[in-house]
């Protein structure tokens, strides 16, 4: 098993709160008011930058669907957006 990048720990509070030490926001790219998800699998809780990880999911869950609108390069994405633009400006 590899070893982690750095090891860290936290108090639960009586309430079930956890401070979530600064050099893990850091990492993590977490800041006041900012959303973070706990990910569970079995005896194993990770904790991700929601925002991260809605996108990933998003991105996972959108995989393929670009190539069946015929979209394979982005000069075709450009195109896309353009035509739905000039149509956007007719209606």
């Amino acid at each position: 098993m590899s070893q982690p990048a750095f090891v860290n720990d936290a108090k639960v509070m009586a309430k079930g709160q956890v401070t979530i030490p600064k050099n893990v926001r850091a990492a993590l790219g977490v800041d006041t008011g900012d959303r973070v998800t706990f990910i569970v699998d079995g005896n194993n809780v990770r904790v991700v930058n929601s925002t991260v990880y809605a996108l990933m999911r998003f991105q996972e869950q959108m995989k393929g669907e670009a190539e069946k609108a015929g979209l394979f390069t982005e000069d075709d994405v450009a195109e896309w957006i353009s035509q739905s633009r000039r149509e956007e400006a007719v209606e």
